[in-house]
């Protein structure tokens, strides 16, 4: 199984049930249980029942792909959705991708602008990032 944090159960059958039937609209056509088994494929386990016993038994995390967050990058306010996330190997970092649902500029030049859309970066457990501006604010914070 991969770093990946996995989505609750529910967001797990939602995807399951997506699946189906974006497959049925091509004309393939398969079974729920087909679908929560190609699902588990795809986070890296072996069969449904895998899947199931450790998205169950992992400590409940708001940040999964597909979340919708909120926080201050760079000291500006954004909301956006979590595209991509990896819990990194000591297990109390994320690395993560947001789309923010409005661009933000990170200049606080008032003769320069540079908008930025999407954002890669680093956190710990608690939504912060361990790089921090110069007046010491973390360069992104997310309301968790």
């Amino acid at each position: 199984m991969s770093n990946t944090p996995l989505p609750p159960l529910a967001a797990l059958k939602a995807q399951a049930k997506r699946l189906r039937k974006s497959l049925e609209a091509e004309g393939n056509f398969i079974s729920h249980s087909e679908a929560l088994e190609l699902i588990a494929g795809q986070y890296g386990c072996r069969d449904w029942n895998t899947l199931h016993a450790a998205a169950g038994n992992r400590p409940a995390t708001p940040l999964h792909v597909g979340a919708k967050v909120s926080g201050a990058y760079l000291g500006q306010d954004f909301s956006a959705e979590v595209k991509a996330l990896t819990q990194l190997n000591d297990g109390a970092h994320y690395r993560l991708t947001l789309d923010l649902d409005e661009a933000v500029d990170v200049v606080t030049f008032e003769s320069f602008s540079a908008f930025r859309k999407r954002i890669n970066g680093t956190v710990n457990r608690d939504g912060r990032s361990a790089s921090k501006t110069s007046d010491g604010r973390p360069h992104l914070e997310l309301r968790l």
